[in-house]
């Protein structure tokens, strides 16, 4: 069901990028799509004690509320804001729905075990996709090759229009970038387990699984803040490289900040 609503929501949004009369609507059934999987995804991410995607789902609902309102109006904002997410989509459908991506998974696990290897912790694979060390086993899935970040950040700076020279750059900045520091992430976070650096917090970090609290400590809360510093640097430098990316920001922040600041102090 998950990848069916991932593929729905993909469908839509590229068929937003084709200039009919419905593309405005196109654009709110590919939000009400995403939204609907993140969704979906809350047990699985519940289940690893991983807070932050089921709070992203809770957030969705009002986001959704206020894009589709817009959408319905034609705005230009909420337009260019969907345009960056079918370009996203556009980027990532190849890896999600092809062997593309189990090429590129293939290619991280066997650079990330390199890596581990090389730092001197010694490693092996248990298959195909799996790194082993220590007795514990790290499976590398499509969501560890850092493509949806690569997706997200690309169709951010395809939002507005932008010269041959603004997309070279900021191709050169996105890509390399994220694919390099997502290795390192790999790599970290394997050792981290492995090694059973934070043992610590069974009650908060545990989910029976001997040793998953080192897991979850350094995939689930410092890779992810990590990730996060990383992403704001990257758009802050986009923002730098294509100026109307910043309008944009500040324009979308005016709109959604507007609209929940009306809806608050209309229930009061």
């Amino acid at each position: 069901m998950n990848g069916y609503l991932v593929l729905a929501s993909c469908i839509f949004f590229l068929a937003f990028l084709i200039p009919t009369r419905i593309r405005d609507w196109c654009a709110v059934f590919g939000w009400t799509a995403m939204v609907l999987f993140l969704f979906s995804e809350v047990p699985y991410y519940l289940s690893i004690n991983n807070y932050l995607y089921p709070t992203l789902a809770a957030l969705s609902v009002p986001f959704l509320a206020i894009t589709a309102k817009f959408l319905r109006m034609q705005d230009e904002r909420v337009r260019h804001l969907s345009r960056a997410a079918a370009v996203a989509f556009l980027v990532y459908a190849p890896f999600a729905y092809t062997p593309l991506g189990d090429w590129l998974i293939a290619v991280v696990t066997g650079q990330t075990l390199w890596m581990v290897n090389a730092l001197g912790y010694d490693a092996a694979l248990a298959a195909w996709n799996m790194v082993t060390r220590n007795g514990f086993r790290i499976e590398i899935i499509l969501a560890c090759t850092g493509i949806q970040a690569i997706a997200i950040m690309l169709g951010v700076a395809a939002a507005v229009p932008t010269t041959a020279r603004q997309k070279t750059l900021s191709f050169l900045l996105i890509v390399p970038t994220i694919y390099i520091l997502n290795l390192v992430r790999n790599t970290a976070v394997i050792i981290a387990y492995t090694d059973q650096w934070f043992p610590y917090f069974p009650g908060i970090a545990g989910n029976g699984e001997y040793g998953y609290e080192s897991f979850f400590w350094a995939h689930n809360v410092f890779a992810e803040l990590l990730a996060l510093v990383l992403l704001i640097g990257i758009a802050y430098t986009l923002f730098r490289i294509i100026p109307g990316l910043a309008d944009l920001a500040s324009g979308l922040y005016n709109l959604y900040s507007g609209e929940i600041r009306r809806a608050f102090y209309r229930d009061r």
